[in-house]
């Protein structure tokens, strides 16, 4: 479909709800045009993320692709930025999850920038510590490693919590509270396993 400059203007006059609903309806050009208006925002939420820019560009295609895919399953059209946020945030914390463990470094650049005054049983333990939470977190729901993930391991503040899961603040402090006890009630099953 060859696009006019007359029905550029007109989908630029259009409100996101609008746009959302052609969208739904197939129309591509309208789902370009929510691309052209997110797509900075959605690249900037996915860069406070993974905190690498080549990371981030691909995390927003594939953002806007799941995008494309899901939009008849948005229900309410005005809601639809919140919503990219929404996947902005699983998609990356699914990518931070699968790529914990793929970072790695030459031996020398190691030496070069790591400096412990532990002792090596101190390292071992404190690694030991980590996994065992690392384990608990991976058995918990998916609201609650969400919720985890975003305050301990992001870094969000509750403001960016809430904006990000759509929520009040208060909701937002019951879920760490509530999260926190599942977590220690997994880690107390993990240490009686042991």
């Amino acid at each position: 479909m060859n696009l006019t400059t007359e029905t550029l203007f007109d989908l630029r006059e259009l409100t996101v709800a609008e746009l959302v609903v052609r969208a739904q309806g197939g129309d591509r050009d309208a789902f370009g045009e929510l691309f052209d208006r997110y797509r900075s925002a959605i690249v900037a939420g996915a860069m406070s993320r993974v905190r690498n820019a080549d990371e981030a560009d691909e995390l927003a295609q594939d953002v806007f692709i799941q995008a494309m895919q899901k939009i008849d399953q948005l229900r309410v059209p005005e809601a639809f930025g919140g919503w990219l946020r929404q996947i902005v945030h699983r998609m990356a914390i699914n990518r931070v999850t699968r790529n914990r463990s793929a970072i790695a470094c030459d031996p020398e650049t190691l030496e070069a920038t790591c400096v412990s005054e532990d002792a090596p049983d101190r390292v071992a333990e404190h690694r030991e510590q980590a996994e065992a939470v690392r384990n608990s977190i991976d058995r918990l729901g998916a609201l609650d490693q969400e919720t985890l993930t975003a305050f301990y391991l992001n870094g969000q503040t509750l403001i960016e919590m809430s904006d990000a899961f759509q929520a009040p603040i208060g909701t937002i402090k019951r879920r760490l509270h509530v999260a926190r006890k599942r977590l220690a009630k997994e880690m107390d099953l993990l240490g009686a396993a042991v």
